[in-house]
């Protein structure tokens, strides 16, 4: 028999570059989802046909059913032939969970996700992927999102020492809205939000490719010297008004200094939504306040994404910023609903494509199971 799971993309509402400086988040799951199809081979190979990356643009679809394909025998461990070889990581983390997948499968993987965009397209994918394996299999945690979420983290992450954070695999495997604290990062903490103010959430593509790695090593390593320079352990721990009188070098000051505002944003963010004072209008101001921190402190826009969300903002968009990592990608608005038609209009006329998104749930089963 075959299984069909999927996991959803998010917008990260508050907290990029927070989350590995063991500070907090506020995502928001939505409805543009990773899926993959898996049944049982008997040959012990996994057979991967994973839609084609070229077709990597928002709204582009695979109409001429182009995949590219991938073969592994599940016999041993996999070896890793170069960086970021996710699909031998999860069969690798996988199998040292003492999981027998040595029969083999057949997988089939499509996307909504922008590739290479600052959608979490390879985290989403991760999470798919393991979340198919474990299904298939009937894994006694194939049901625990917590777990799901740690295996992709270690076959994205900590398999490659990359520099990134967990943010990314909890909102997908959890989804929803969501505020997580990453204080320990081995035992994060999440609590499920409430409805945010009515209107509308829209995503833009900024057609722009991003260095994801390259990003995050370039917004990560100044704040982590600002925190050695002044003595202290965590970024949380510097005040920023003795930062801004500090004597240390600009280069590390400025990308510290927006961390701790955009902090700040996301503390007052949830003390706003938890009193239900919360207004569209407070939500896209801080959103772009957000966004000026990430442009301004950390150099992680674009012209193309300013052209965007200036475009939005003056169409009748309440706010707006980047989303992920920066450096390209895409970015999204936040507006009331009678505006987001013209709004899209707007944008695309400047050529770049947008759609409305919306809350969805974490990975999930769709139909199926494996004999």
């Amino acid at each position: 028999m075959t299984v069909l799971v999927s996991a959803p993309s998010r917008l990260c509402l508050f907290g990029e570059h927070l989350d590995y400086h063991h500070l907090e988040v506020v995502t928001m799951a939505i409805d543009l989802r990773f899926h993959a199809e898996i049944s049982a081979r008997d040959d012990g190979l996994a057979v991967i046909r994973i839609k084609d990356e070229k077709i990597d643009t928002l709204n582009q679809e695979n109409t001429g059913e182009r995949y590219e394909r991938f073969v592994y025998d599940l016999s041993g461990e996999l070896i890793y032939t170069g960086s970021r070889d996710y699909f031998k990581s999860c069969f690798n983390v996988i199998k040292r969970r003492g999981y027998d997948i040595s029969s083999g499968f057949d997988i089939k993987m499509d996307s909504e996700i922008p590739i290479g965009k600052g959608m979490c397209s390879s985290s989403t994918m991760v999470v798919a992927l393991i979340k198919a394996v474990l299904e298939c299999i009937d894994a006694d945690i194939k049901n625990s999102a917590s777990e799901l979420a740690q295996m992709a983290y270690e076959a994205e992450v900590s398999e490659f020492n990359e520099p990134g954070g967990k943010m990314d695999h909890m909102a997908s495997a959890y989804g929803g809205i969501r505020r997580f604290g990453f204080s320990d990062i081995k035992n994060p903490t999440m609590e499920k939000l409430g409805n945010l103010p009515c209107g509308e959430f829209i995503l833009f593509d900024s057609l722009q490719r991003k260095d994801t790695i390259k990003v995050l090593e370039t917004a990560r390593k100044p704040v982590e010297e600002a925190v050695r320079a002044i003595g202290l352990n965590s970024i949380a721990d510097i005040d920023i008004k003795k930062l801004g009188e500090s004597n240390i070098p600009k280069a590390y000051k400025m990308p510290a200094m927006a961390a701790l505002y955009n902090y700040d944003i996301l503390k007052q963010f949830l003390a706003m939504h938890e009193s239900g004072a919360m207004t569209p209008e407070k939500l896209g101001e801080m959103l772009y306040g957000h966004h000026c921190r990430l442009r301004d402190g950390l150099g992680i826009s674009t012209d193309s994404i300013e052209e965007i969300l200036d475009t939005a903002i003056h169409s009748g968009a309440l706010g707006g910023k980047l989303n992920g990592t920066g450096g390209g990608g895409c970015c999204y608005i936040f507006c009331h609903e009678k505006d987001a038609g013209r709004i899209i209009g707007a944008v695309g006329a400047k050529g770049y494509p947008g759609r409305i998104v919306k809350t969805a749930g974490g990975a999930a089963t769709e139909k199926g199971g494996c004999e």
